[in-house]
């Protein structure tokens, strides 16, 4: 018997939370819902740099982890974007996230890497898509030897 058969599943609603969470974090710069961007009602103006293109990651991003689709690689891209947010914006203005405000930067930062290094969990659409392919490539196989040479 296992002794880790929880892991799988916490580490899906793990990732299922954060995705949510920078999602809606994400949503809320684009459109100004939930408050829009820093509390203002406003959505950041289209195509501004960073924050346009940051709530873009949010939004992509936190959608693909939400669902366990390209969890990694878009783990990684969220996790590299909150590194840039607070190196960038928050860091400057004290060096301790207490101090900057940078406290959702880093927390986003560290859970996406984390997310990235242990994979989606059990739950994920990467693990049916994987589950499907290899179906398909065993009947493949399974035709190939079944036809004469």
């Amino acid at each position: 018997m296992r002794t880790d058969r929880f892991g799988g599943p916490a580490l899906s609603l793990f990732r299922m939370v954060i995705g949510l969470l920078f999602l809606c974090h994400g949503l809320s710069s684009l459109f100004g819902v939930f408050g829009g961007a820093r509390g203002s009602g406003e959505p950041v103006p289209l195509g501004t740099w960073p924050g346009w293109w940051a709530a873009l990651i949010q939004a992509v991003c936190g959608a693909l982890v939400l669902v366990g689709l390209f969890t990694r690689p878009a783990a990684l891209l969220a996790s590299g974007s909150m590194a840039y947010a607070y190196f960038v914006v928050h860091q400057p203005e004290a060096l301790l996230p207490l101090r900057n405000h940078g406290e959702l930067s880093v927390l986003f930062c560290w859970s996406f890497l984390l997310i990235a290094a242990l994979g989606p969990g059990s739950w994920a659409l990467d693990n049916l898509l994987r589950q499907r392919n290899g179906a398909a490539l065993d009947l493949k196989a399974a035709e190939r030897r079944s036809v004469p040479a």
